[in-house]
C-alpha cells in the first residue's frame, strides 16, 4: 500500500493513474449540500453549549456565546469548503485511491463505516480513512462494500 498523507491539501491532488486492467467504478466528492448543513448543525450546537457555559460562568452577556460560535463555524467553514469539497476519491475494481494518488487495494479493507455525513475505511492494518461531506454515506459505504465483494 502507498503512504497516504495525513492532511491533503487541494493542490496535492492528482488524476490517478490506473493500472492496466483496471477500471474506475465510482468517484466520490464532498457535497456542498451536505457540507453546509453539518456547518448549520454544528453552528447550532456550539451555540446552545456556549450560551450554556457564559450562563454557568455568570456572565450578564450570554447571549454573545451564540454569536461566537455561529461566527467560528462560519469562519472555519468558508475557509476550509474549497480544500474538503474539491477532494475526489476514484473507487476502481483493484482499489480505492485518495486524493493524493495514494491507493489501498480493496483486499486490504477491513470493514466500512458511517460516520454522519462521512464513510470511514478501515484496513486491516487499523489505518482510517474519512470520505468526509458525502451526500448519501450509506450509498458511499455500500459501493465500496460491492466493490470489495467482487
Amino acid at each position: 500500500m502507498d503512504d497516504m498523507i495525513l492532511e491533503p491539501r487541494l493542490e496535492d491532488q492528482k488524476t490517478p493513474d490506473l493500472n492496466p486492467g483496471e477500471e474506475v467504478l465510482a468517484r466520490f466528492q464532498g457535497s456542498l449540500r451536505t457540507y453546509v448543513k453539518e456547518h448549520v448543525l454544528l453552528a447550532a450546537l456550539g451555540s446552545v453549549l456556549m450560551v450554556g457555559v457564559l450562563i454557568y460562568m455568570g456572565n450578564p452577556h450570554a447571549w454573545t456565546g451564540m454569536i461566537g460560535a455561529v461566527a467560528a463555524i462560519a469562519v472555519r467553514g468558508l475557509y476550509v469548503a474549497r480544500e474538503q469539497l474539491g477532494f475526489v476519491w476514484t473507487l476502481t475494481n483493484h482499489r480505492l485511491i485518495g486524493p493524493t494518488g495514494s491507493g489501498i487495494l480493496l483486499g486490504n479493507i477491513e470493514k466500512v463505516n458511517t460516520l454522519f455525513t462521512a464513510a470511514q475505511v478501515v484496513t486491516i492494518a487499523g489505518d482510517k480513512y474519512m470520505l468526509k461531506y458525502q451526500a448519501d454515506a450509506k450509498d458511499t459505504k455500500a459501493q465500496i462494500e460491492r466493490a470489495c465483494a467482487r
